[in-house]
């Protein structure tokens, strides 16, 4: 390997690349997020893990006092145990099931309720600007690279 080819090798350029496929709505209430992870070689490679994990960014505040939080709902190891060789062009899928439990603020919680507490939730939410976005990250752990291949995937649960 050439000493370019050496130096692109360690930061992670033109490795392997990592793709999540999966539905981009998820039912909260099945308490899961099924799909399939898909890995490519670009040029040989031996992969050591891949993990995946359900990530909330929950919003709150305005202007400057806008504030973001990150929590994590879920994570799985899809693949750890001896690491594999992934060669040039070929492609590995990984089926995932990846369990989750969802986390509330007091307001969110408070606006799930019926009557009057409900309504009072569902004012304190929109009073503060709560809002949560969800993402999946997966990333594959390669053996001796700087930046390895990762994958994000916006999602909405309903």
């Amino acid at each position: 390997m050439s000493f370019f080819g050496k130096i692109k090798q360690g930061l992670g350029i033109g490795t392997a690349s990592l793709e999540i496929v999966m539905p981009v709505q998820i039912d909260k209430a099945a308490g899961q997020v099924t799909g399939r992870l898909a890995l490519t070689g670009k040029s040989d490679q031996t992969v050591k893990s891949v993990n995946i994990k359900l990530v909330e960014l929950y919003t709150h505040g305005q202007g400057e006092e806008k504030r973001t939080k990150e929590f994590v709902l879920g994570e799985l190891p899809v693949y750890k145990g001896e690491p594999f060789s992934l060669k040039a062009d070929e492609r590995k899928e990984m089926d995932f099931v990846l369990p989750f439990s969802l986390k509330l603020s007091g307001s969110q919680s408070l606006a799930q309720k019926d009557g009057v507490l409900g309504a009072l939730g569902k004012a304190a939410v929109f009073a503060s600007s709560e809002k949560s976005d969800f993402q999946i990250r997966a990333t594959a752990d390669l053996d001796g690279v700087a930046l390895d291949p990762a994958d994000t995937k916006v999602i909405k649960l309903i």
